[in-house]
């Protein structure tokens, strides 16, 4: 696994320490006017659309400023991304209203869950290879269901000066589905990207504070590239090559 820069670079400023209480309570607030509404929302609405501006506003609120190249996605996309950080999904999600696929870990986070299944979030057995078919089967309603889905290929965070190898398996729910379009999107965090990465041993409490204790925004590039080509995506493991590719490309210039 890459690494990103020494823990001991993470330590809080006395300054920093009234930002973070002043962004922790306009969270809290967005927070409690974000669930009164989306149960306002619900009975009238298949896809609420209350946890995609509540993820943008929560990201606006730790400093991310999110700008969008590249070509405009379909309202029903499968996006591959590489993934750097938390923030990724704040800026994915709050451009698109996507919803995603995430580890089960997350799941055991009682308050956690909960926000993340307003959003549709699909929980994965990473390690649970006997479970595969039935996560490609959530994957397949869950795109039925919200539209749009991303999955970071990846399996955890990278520090961003690459992309690790991109895993397959749960590829397999679009295999054959040319209805579907299939599009890489690179996260550039520019000059940033090794401050705000999330890596290695690091707490993801340590990461968090650290980046709402920073009085600079944090700047995001959001790189929708063109979807894969019908020969791309021919089977789940050229799919993750062509992706993984993709965005290479876009990160080196090449």
């Amino acid at each position: 696994m890459t690494t990103t820069m020494p823990l001991a670079d993470r330590r809080i400023a006395a300054w920093g320490w009234p930002l973070i209480a002043l962004r922790l309570a306009a969270m809290l607030a967005l927070l409690v006017a974000s669930v009164a509404l989306y149960y306002i929302f619900a009975p009238f609405t298949a896809r609420n659309p209350v946890p995609r501006r509540f993820l943008r506003g929560v990201g606006a609120i730790a400093g991310l400023r999110v700008q969008v190249r590249g070509a405009r996605p379909a309202r029903r996309t499968f996006f591959l991304a590489n993934h750097v950080s938390w923030l990724d999904i704040l800026a994915i999600a709050g451009r698109t209203g996507s919803a995603f696929v995430a580890h089960d870990g997350l799941a055991q986070i009682g308050p956690l869950r909960w926000l993340c299944e307003m959003n549709d979030t699909v929980f994965v057995a990473r390690h649970e290879r006997r479970s595969v078919s039935a996560q490609i089967e959530q994957v397949r309603a869950a795109l039925s269901d919200t539209g749009a889905l991303t999955i970071f290929p990846e399996g955890t965070t990278s520090d961003g000066t690459g992309t690790l190898a991109f895993k397959s398996s749960l590829l397999s729910a679009i295999e054959g589905d040319s209805d579907i379009p299939v599009q890489p999107v690179w996260l550039d965090y520019g000059a940033e990207t090794r401050t705000v990465a999330w890596v290695g041993e690091e707490p993801g409490l340590d990461n968090a504070l650290a980046i709402l204790a920073r009085w600079r925004p944090v700047d995001l590039t959001l790189h929708f590239l063109p979807p894969l080509s019908p020969e791309d995506r021919a089977d789940r493991k050229r799919m993750a090559a062509a992706a993984r590719t993709a965005i290479e490309a876009a990160r080196t210039g090449f």
